[in-house]
């Protein structure tokens, strides 16, 4: 390791899952490549749908060591900054469809988008909970398909996120409690007012639009296997309630004959992944979650999420906050510069931590020949946060690029 990357022998918590198979994917009744056709058939007809890019850092594959680093920039996705559009979104498109195929009427995205049925998809209202970024995909999906939205944040969601929210249309409700307790609320109001949740976790009881919400993720993996020339023999991921990572190693275990090794990052005051591994089955964590990490601040896994990682994870680590504003201005500081949020750099810390500590690498399996992929999973999708973290906003880390 240079000297560049010394700062990061931080503290980190590392568990190998023993319940972790090298065996052939059999999750299609939660995520499936047909389920990915659906999905992106729908997402790519939408108005501004393009792929984002992909970033070889080959500079910083060279100073630690391996073969090949690339980053998934999610910043410029549509206009929401974040990978959670294509989830959110999608599964509010989606519930519309089929409340009116009940009406006797087959539509589309595009039908929805340009309004046509707006008389009635107006008399549906969707909610969800949100750390922040699904709860912008969710209102930004129900403007754009025509329903209405009611958005419910925990105390500890900035005031900037809140906004980026309401600009919308939706009603957002703050609460005193955690992000558990706001997916409770949202739930029992949904149910009190006859709306229909549109949550990126699922419970017992809850399971289908947590499905479409994981699918439409698997748009932007696709978009990665047909950027890439080589297959990654690693990927790091954030972790959260489980629903990024397991679309993620979904599609790859279920695409590829030969999965890269997954590896889960999390921050270590809501590890409820980490702490699932551990203990062999989803363990929640409790107290007040907080973290730097705002759409990580997660108590409780998604138990659909999690039967996905549990058979094909093979490394779970959690880490403290202090590594991620050194990632956030690492990026920023590029030659050619990067803008990613707090929870966008997760896994790509992880690694780093890694990459300091001896016994983890060999653990890990990562040498000169790994190919290692990160998902930077958002940009700055709180702008005064970023700017405080980086010192810079975003728009002028990147007007060096003009």
């Amino acid at each position: 390791m240079i000297n560049s990357y010394a700062d990061f022998s931080l503290t980190f918590s590392h568990f190998k899952n023993p319940n972790a198979l090298n065996s052939e994917y059999k999750h299609q009744h939660i995520l499936s490549l047909d389920g990915f056709r659906r999905a992106s058939k729908e997402i790519t007809s939408w108005d501004n749908y393009q792929p984002t890019p992909l970033h070889s850092f080959s500079d910083m594959a060279k100073d630690t060591g391996v073969s090949s680093i690339l980053y998934k920039d999610e910043n410029p996705r549509f206009s929401l900054k974040s990978f959670k559009a294509l989830g959110g979104a999608y599964a509010v498109a989606n519930l519309l469809i089929k409340k009116l195929k009940e009406l006797g009427i087959n539509a589309n995205s595009s039908d929805l988008i340009a309004g046509i049925y707006k008389d009635k998809t107006s008399k549906f209202t969707v909610c969800c909970a949100t750390d922040g970024n699904h709860g912008r995909s969710v209102a930004w999906g129900a403007q754009q398909f025509g329903c209405n939205c009611e958005i419910y944040i925990h105390r500890n969601v900035s005031v900037g996120r809140e906004k980026a929210i309401a600009k919308y249309g939706a009603t957002v409700n703050r609460i005193k409690g955690n992000y558990d307790e706001s997916v409770r609320i949202a739930a029992e109001v949904a149910e009190s007012n006859n709306y229909t949740v549109v949550s990126d976790t699922s419970y017992e009881g809850y399971t289908d639009i947590p499905k479409d919400v994981m699918q439409g993720y698997t748009v932007m993996v696709d978009e990665v296997l047909k950027q890439m020339d080589d297959i990654p023999t690693h990927v790091f991921l954030q972790g959260g309630v489980g629903g990024f990572p397991s679309a993620v190693v979904s599609f790859l275990a279920e695409r590829l004959e030969n999965p890269p090794i997954f590896i889960v990052v999390e921050p270590v005051n809501a590890d409820c992944l980490f702490q699932s591994a551990v203990n062999g089955k989803p363990t929640a964590v409790h107290g007040e979650l907080d973290t730097i990490m705002a759409g990580l601040a997660c108590g409780e896994v998604s138990v659909l999420a999690w039967s996905i990682l549990e058979s094909h994870t093979s490394h779970f680590m959690s880490i403290t906050d202090e590594s991620i504003p050194k990632v956030m201005r690492l990026l920023a500081n590029r030659d050619t510069p990067i803008v990613a949020g707090e929870s966008a750099v997760t896994g790509l810390a992880g690694f780093l931590i890694a990459c300091n500590d001896s016994e983890l690498k060999s653990k890990l399996m990562i040498n000169e020949s790994s190919k290692i992929l990160f998902f930077g999973t958002e940009g700055d999708t709180d702008e005064e946060m970023y700017e405080q973290l980086v010192g810079r906003s975003s728009e002028q880390v990147l007007s060096t690029l003009y």
